[in-house]
């Protein structure tokens, strides 16, 4: 065991000088330009073939982590709250109209290509992949379990293949800034299903 504490520490030891002329030797474009994380509230506009479109709004976070100052590799979450759905079911020859409630939940993985790199403002553009979710249920509340509902449910009937395209812009005061982003989200279910999705919030970047 002690061997093994002798090992990391001179792994260790011998990496911290390189680490360290790295970062001295770091050029402006470098200097806060490694990852960045945030949180945003969205706006999804579902437009599914044939039916009237539904406005949900919602809450999500991402994380990404740059190859080089103008690539990045991003992942992000959001999830939806519940809209009603009134669905007619008829027995014995009535009509009675059951109230369902929907949330989307969508994750995204992909390339992020920016411009502007350190500076304070930078845009940028992005195409990802992923999967959007419909789950269903009768309660009208969020809860923890709503959610973790929604997680485990990927997977079933209700998730679809999804394409995200879009770009945005963010301005920065130091490490700590705010971004605007947007663009189509397409869902694949029988055809192609394009849906307007925006997104604004805080953003870190180190």
């Amino acid at each position: 065991m002690k061997s093994i504490y002798v090992f990391v520490g001179l792994c260790v030891g011998l990496a911290f000088p390189a680490w360290l002329a790295g970062q001295t030797a770091e050029s402006g474009r470098y200097v806060l330009n490694h990852a960045e994380i945030g949180a945003y509230g969205d706006y999804f506009r579902f437009a599914p073939s044939g039916s009237k479109s539904t406005n949900f709004v919602g809450a999500g976070g991402r994380a990404s982590f740059n190859v080089n100052p103008n690539v990045g590799i991003e992942a992000e979450m959001s999830y939806d709250f519940a809209r009603n759905f009134s669905t007619p079911v008829t027995n014995g020859g009535s009509t009675t109209f059951v109230t369902s409630s929907v949330r989307p939940l969508t994750g995204l993985f992909g390339p992020r290509f920016q411009f502007g790199t350190s500076g304070p403002f930078r845009v940028f553009a992005t195409g990802k992949v992923g999967f959007v979710d419909f789950s269903v249920n009768n309660s009208g509340t969020v809860s923890g379990s709503t959610f973790t509902g929604a997680v485990s449910g990927v997977g079933n009937p209700g998730t679809h293949f999804a394409l995200y395209p879009g770009g945005g812009i963010e301005g920065f005061i130091g490490p700590v800034g705010i971004r605007a982003d947007g663009g189509d989200e397409i869902y694949l279910n029988n055809g192609t299903h394009n849906n307007l999705r925006v997104a604004v919030g805080p953003t870190i970047r180190f």
